[in-house]
């Protein structure tokens, strides 16, 4: 149930983002999933990508810093009110978010929500507990 999500720390130049994106285009390596974070002087760039064990490596010899942190990825509903069903669930257990993002599926009766948090081995049991679909990795790289 746990995703691998790859972060790159990006100088806020012209041209870093578009640089990432390049080199994973040259390796074959698809994003399924991104977000950006940024202040002044750097970035951090989230990506959920449907061959992490192969674009670490590529990114770093490309020079980029970069990590790799384990993330869940809940299904849900796209209706109004679905998302509050697993975001109530962590609250009820203490269980906090420390950031999130989504994306829309192929169905688009669902939306997939990206989310880091502490006690992730806890937030799984939790969220299955209440009914809540986890999507594996494997469904997630391959979207």
């Amino acid at each position: 149930m746990k995703v691998q999500q790859i972060s790159v720390f990006l100088e806020n130049k012209t041209g870093r983002l578009a640089r990432v994106t390049e080199v994973l285009g040259e390796n074959n390596i698809n994003i399924r999933a991104l977000s950006i974070a940024d202040t002044t002087d750097f970035g951090i760039l989230r990506l959920i990508v449907d061959a992490p064990e192969k674009a670490m490596p590529v990114l770093r010899d490309a020079g980029f810093v970069v990590s790799s942190t384990e993330v869940l990825a809940v299904e849900v509903n796209d209706q109004p009110g679905a998302l509050s069903k697993a975001l109530r669930a962590l609250d009820n257990t203490g269980i906090n978010i420390e950031y999130l993002y989504a994306f829309v599926q192929k169905d688009p009766e669902k939306a997939l929500v990206v989310f880091r948090v502490e006690r992730l081995d806890e937030a799984i049991k939790v969220l299955q507990d209440k009914g809540i679909n986890l999507m594996s990795s494997r469904q997630v790289y391959s979207l």
